[in-house]
């Protein structure tokens, strides 16, 4: 016998299919649900349809748009001649927060992972290719995370690249703002004093 009512159930089954939310997370959001105006509540819905029918991925960049380019492609005043490639559309936003990087940006929408079964072939490199085939492009950042995954994209990149004429760099890696280094593991420390520069 379940503990809720049917659609309540139901509701709870789809939220834990979310990724970060369990039981109990899941149980907050559908009783919040539940006890919104049915006018805040098809907000939500209408919200959650419109992300899924809105939105495409830029046929330049692969970023998630509602328009084709994707505003950061589409602005001259960005360097076009600076590419920062991530792994995930949310990078984007991460690096944008910086207010320091004024480029362009090309997401591949994941990883290199044998053991997960992505190769190259899974990501998207391809429209990559082609924009450094145009000879506009000077540098591509490899802004992938900092793990065995990021780490392996990062030298593919650079190996695939690199005879394309195009400068590849890597963002530095390293000991955390605020934290200290006795709790730095040597990787991370090893990072840090690799991408040291002059002060």
């Amino acid at each position: 016998m379940s503990l809720f009512a049917g659609p309540l159930d139901r509701l709870i089954d789809e939220l834990k299919r979310l990724p970060g939310i369990g039981q109990k997370s899941a149980q907050r959001i559908a009783f919040h649900i539940e006890r919104s105006s049915l006018e805040e509540t098809r907000r939500l819905a209408q919200a959650i349809l419109d992300a899924k029918d809105k939105i495409r991925l830029c046929s330049q960049c692969n970023n998630l748009t509602e328009q084709d380019p994707c505003a950061f492609c589409a602005d001259p005043r960005r360097d076009h001649s600076v590419i920062c490639v991530v792994e995930a559309p949310y990078n984007v936003a991460g690096i944008e927060r910086t207010h320091e990087f004024h480029g362009v940006y090309h997401v591949l929408h994941g990883a290199l992972s044998p053991i997960e079964g992505i190769g190259p072939e899974n990501l998207k490199l391809k429209n990559l290719i082609e924009r450094l085939k145009k000879g506009t492009v000077k540098e591509v950042i490899a802004a992938t995370n900092p793990n065995t995954e990021g780490e392996a994209t990062a030298v593919y990149l650079s190996k695939l690249l690199k005879p394309l004429g195009v400068k590849v760099t890597r963002i530095a890696m390293g000991i955390p703002v605020g934290s200290e280094i006795e709790f730095a593991d040597e990787v991370t420390l090893l990072k840090a004093m690799e991408g040291r520069r002059e002060i």
